[in-house]
Order: C-alpha cells, then sequence, then structure tokens
C-alpha cells in the first residue's frame, strides 16, 4: 500500500473522529504533506517511538500508540500467564495527549489480559524504571518525547529489568506489527470497565513514597551540606515538567534551606511557554533562573527536562556572570567527588566500576583509572549500561558507582535502570556543597581537575537532515565514509578507525585488521595521531546525524583550537 492509499484507508476509517478526519482533509491539496504523514509508520527501535503528535502512520497519535501497544502486548503475552500477571506499569509526562496515550496504552494491555499499574498523573521516568522493579512487573510503558519541543511525544518500552528494550525485543516488536493492522488488528478494552474489573490500578503516593526511601539512601554526606546551609542558596527549574514535586523534595531532605524554584517554569505545562526548547543542555532555557538567582544572591542553578531524567547545572563564574557546565564536565565532577565521597563515608565496593558511552569524554576514564576504579564504555543509551551493570554484578566482576552519558544522563544506585534527574540532582546538591565548604564553586573545581588530569575538551556537532530525504542523506554519509575512510582529519593523520557496526578496527600504518568486543551499532571512530577521536554516528531519534569531537590540549588554549579545528570538519560532512 502506498502513501497515498494508506492516507484514504484513514480517511474512510470508521475508527477515526470527525475532528480527526477534519485534519486529514485539510491536508488533502499537499501531496508533500499527506507523503510525509503516511510513507511508512514510526519506525520502532531500542528507544520506541518518537514523532510529531499528527494524525497519521508516521506520527503520533492514539492509533499508532494502540498499534505499538498491540505488537508489545503480543511480546509479553508470548512469556506465558505468568507474565501477563505480573504486567505492565505505565507512566506519563506533562507533554499535550500523554495521558490519552497512557489510557490508550493501558486499555490494549487490559484486552490482552495483561495486568496494568498506571501512574495516576505524571511521574518521572526513574519512577517507572522503578516501578518495573519494585512491583516485579515484566515490562513497563513510559509516555515521553523527552526533551523535545513541544510539538513532539513518545513512546518508551521497558523489560523486567527496569531498563529500556534490549534490541532483540525491540526487533520482536518490530515483526509482530508488520502483520497488525493499525484500525482491525488492536483488541481494546474500556478503561473504566477494565479498573472495575481489576486489570487496571493505579499508582501514586505509596510508590513515590518507595522511590524517593531510595533516592534519599544514596545521600553520602549530610555534615557538608550542614555546614554551609546558611549560606548555600540555589534555584530550580523543572521546565514545566515532572521534577517539580520530587526534586524539590530531594533536595529539602539533603539539607537545603535556601531553595528558589521558578515560579513560572513549575507550571505544569506540554506548552513549554517559557522556553523554545525544554532542554537542560540548552543554557538559554535557564534564562528565568539565571533572573531569579541574581536576584537571591544563588550561585548553583539546577535544571530537570520534562520527563525529569537529564539535569544540567550552571554555576556563577569569578566575574559574576553563570556558566553551563556541560554533560562531560559534570559527568567527570561525578565520577571524582563520588570516589572520594565513598571513602570518606567507608562504602566504596570492593571492585568499583565506572560505566561511560563510547562517545563520552575520555577524561573520566583518566579520573576513574588513577583512583582505581575500572573505567568500561557502552554504547549510546541506558540500556547498554543497564545490560553491562547486570552482566558485571551478577557474574561478581565489579560495582558501578556511577553511570552517565555526555547529553547530561546519569544513573547511581541500584533501584533504576535509567537516566535519574531526581537522584542526580540531589547527588550534584551535595557535590556542590562539599565544595561550597572548602570555598570552592563546581567552577573552580572543574578547572582544579582540568589542571591535575589534563586539558580535555569535548563538542558535539547535530547535522541535522529532516525532512523526507532526511534518511537518504544520513544513510548516504555513513555509506560514503566508510567506502572512502578519510586518511587524515583536518591534517592531522588517522592512527585507528573504528567501524562498531561490524567491529572492526583498522590499524591505519599498514592496514592491519582486528576486532573489538562492542558491535551492532552504525557509529564510525576515527582515532587521530595527536590523541584526539572523532566519532560518527545517525541519532536514533532524531533527523540527524551526531559528530563528537573527544580532544585534549596543553593548556585551555590547545584545547580549544583543536575543537575549533576538527568543529570545522565536522561541519563539513553535511555540505
Amino acid at each position: 500500500m502506498n502513501y497515498r492509499q494508506e492516507y484514504e484507508k484513514w480517511l474512510r476509517s470508521d475508527a477515526i473522529t470527525e475532528d480527526e478526519r477534519d485534519e486529514l482533509r485539510a491536508i488533502a491539496g499537499d501531496e508533500k504533506e499527506i507523503e510525509s504523514r503516511f510513507y511508512a509508520p514510526l519506525e520502532f527501535g531500542t528507544a520506541g517511538l518518537r514523532g510529531t503528535m499528527k494524525m497519521g502512520l508516521h506520527q503520533m497519535n492514539v492509533y499508532v500508540i494502540r498499534w505499538a501497544t498491540q505488537g508489545f502486548a503480543q511480546i509479553i503475552c508470548a512469556e506465558g500467564e505468568a507474565a501477563r500477571e505480573r504486567g505492565v506499569a505505565i507512566c506519563m509526562d506533562c507533554r499535550n495527549h500523554s495521558m490519552d496515550f497512557a489510557r490508550a496504552a493501558a486499555e490494549v494491555c487490559a484486552a490482552n489480559g495483561i495486568r496494568v499499574r498506571i501512574f495516576e498523573s505524571l511521574r518521572p521516568t526513574p519512577e517507572l524504571s522503578f516501578a518495573v522493579r519494585h512491583y516485579g512487573c515484566q515490562a513497563g510503558i513510559n509516555v515521553t518525547a523527552s526533551h523535545n519541543p513541544k510539538e513532539y511525544n513518545g513512546y518508551k518500552v521497558y523489560w523486567a529489568d527496569g531498563a529500556q528494550l534490549p534490541p532483540a525485543h525491540a526487533d520482536a516488536i518490530a515483526r509482530a506489527l508488520e502483520d497488525i493492522d493499525i484500525f482491525e488488528g488492536v483488541r481494546r478494552m474500556d478503561f473504566d470497565e477494565a479498573v472495575a474489573r481489576g486489570l487496571i490500578r493505579w499508582m501514586g503516593a505509596e510508590t513515590d513514597e518507595a522511590f524517593m526511601a531510595q533516592v534519599y539512601g544514596m545521600i553520602n554526606d549530610r555534615a557538608s551540606m550542614a555546614a554551609v546551609a546558611d549560606e548555600f542558596r540555589m534555584v530550580y527549574t523543572p521546565f514545566h515538567g515532572c521534577g517539580h514535586e520530587l526534586v524539590p523534595r530531594a533536595l529539602r531532605e539533603l539539607g537545603v534551606k535556601h531553595l528558589y524554584c521558578v515560579p513560572e517554569q513549575m507550571v505544569l505545562d506540554g506548552d513549554f511557554p517559557t522556553v523554545v526548547s525544554p532542554n537542560p543542555e540548552n543554557p538559554e532555557g535557564f534564562a528565568l533562573a539565571v533572573e531569579l538567582a541574581d536576584r537571591v544572591g544563588a550561585d548553583f542553578l539546577l535544571g530537570t527536562d520534562p520527563d525529569s531524567d537529564r539535569v544540567g547545572i550552571m554555576v556563577r563564574a569569578r566575574d559574576g556572570s553563570f556558566l553551563p557546565v556541560t554533560g562531560n564536565q559534570t559527568g567527570v565532577l561525578l565520577t571524582d567527588y563520588l570516589i572520594g565521597a565513598l571513602r570518606r563515608a567507608g562504602t566504596m565496593p570492593e571492585r568499583p566500576v565506572l560505566l561511560k558511552t563510547i562517545v563520552t569524554t575520555e577524561m573520566a576514564r583518566r579520573v576513574a583509572e588513577e583512583n582505581g576504579v575500572t573505567c568500561c564504555d557502552t554504547f549510546t543509551g541506558f540500556k547498554f549500561m543497564a545490560e553491562k551493570k547486570n552482566a558485571l554484578e551478577e557474574s561478581g566482576q565489579g560495582k558501578v558507582i556511577l553511570s552517565f552519558e555526555e547529553s547530561y544522563g546519569y544513573m547511581l544506585g541500584d533501584f533504576v535502570r535509567d537516566k535519574d534527574a531526581v537522584t542526580a540532582s540531589m547527588v550534584l546538591t551535595e557535590m556542590a556543597a562539599w565544595y561550597a565548604s572548602r570555598g570552592m564553586t563546581l567552577y573552580d573545581a572543574i578547572n582544579a581537575l582540568y589542571e591535575k588530569y589534563g586539558w580535555y575538551g569535548e563538542q558535539t556537532h547535530n547535522l541535522v537532515m529532516p525532512g523526507l530525504d532526511g534518511v537518504a542523506k544520513m544513510a548516504a554519509l555513513m555509506a560514503g565514509l566508510r567506502a572512502e575512510p578519510p586518511a587524515r582529519i583536518a591534517g592531522t593523520a588517522v592512527a585507528v578507525r573504528k567501524d562498531y557496526a561490524d567491529g572492526s578496527v583498522v590499524r591505519c600504518a599498514d592496514g592491519a585488521v582486528s576486532s573489538m568486543e562492542l558491535q551492532g551499532s552504525n557509529v564510525l571512530r576515527y582515532e587521530l595521531t595527536d590523541g584526539t577521536t572523532i566519532l560518527v554516528r545517525p541519532s536514533g531519534t532524531e533527523p540527524k546525524v551526531k559528530v563528537y569531537v573527544l580532544t585534549r590540549g596543553a593548556d585551555a588554549a590547545e584545547r580549544d583550537a583543536n575543537l575549533a579545528r576538527y568543529g570545522e570538519w565536522a561541519r563539513s560532512l553535511a555540505e
């Protein structure tokens, strides 16, 4: 069926409402828009689904949600009656239609005989991961588009360990969906009927209390906060999202006395009216937080994204301005701090391990290994970190003290298997207080670490390739780099190139080929003769190719010059 036939099928369907039919009629004369909405289904991957909220097969709407859930339900049911009884935990964020989508997913699960626990209102993503583990569920569903703009929504799926689906399960769902008609192939049960029959149960305060008890257990050092609490001032923003209740609770439990929350952004709103993008990676989103900090005399800003799995911080510099701390810098600070805090508290495990992704700063490895902590790389995505954590700990090879990625995600403790901005916010604040008790800001701290471990620098370049031809452009870029691999990048020779698709390693000087453990991901890596590493990776959730530059200089000037020089090459890939 081509896109035009699919469009006509939707127009004729008795399943859709008149308002929805009117939306489709409104694009009748726009062939390009029809094609973009109906040329293919949204691709189901390890990150689930993500797209703009419109009517159409390649969009996020209640029909696509039901269709995806039917496919997921079949995978759960294939595990047997016990899996259906263990059931599914369902969560949602603050985005428009998130509750509608979550209830629609619950109806499909119930109709397939799968018991459901659903949150009564929005909750942070890490609490969904916790709930799957806490209640012994077989799986989880989270309706969220994380930090994407307001037009987007998403559908993430989790397995019994509380982590997002591994590739094998995601592939099985994708295959199942090929045989499910989006209107006729989906089972549904009325939500209220499912509640009355005991197939759907609500989660609320009792789950919050159990989750927060685990969060509070991650406090390492109350004494440092107590020592500075009278002077320590901080500002927090949830960017209109799910962190609005639990993050302030965690900070106050830590002992923060002067916590100032940005009032305009404490209002739950899926339109995110005060920011262009609700992403803590973007410093401009902190404008209201900076204004508030200047009024109240705070030196530390903290923000969580709409589903409260990512956290970003800003700190006041010596000239009084606020500077963003990157995800890489935050992870390095946390690595160094946790090693010290755990040792001071006498709680450092016997074989401590740090997990980071292949695109995350090598400075973290340097800090870890110089302090007797093993550092392991994984592919991008906390499902891979969860998998590695489980493997290491179940085999007795090591105990993970921190997992992080450069895109502002941090996982601590054993009670979640995903990014956790609630716990990370609390531990980051504890760290800021520890440095404050020594007369230092986090700006001072990161510079001290550069002096000690080396002037590392990282920069990510997003080569955006939207539209119908974007997928083809992304594929062509990766194919071109494989067909004609660069011998030099910005004038520097490539020493080693690695292809994570097949695990191949090529030593460029003599062409010797070997293999590495990590394979099965569409990522290319170039290790240059000056110690710089450059990686190229298509995004799994957005229409762009990401180019990561990881470098190091003898000093800050050389580091920054390297970033500029290699950044030019990265941007040239889009030409």
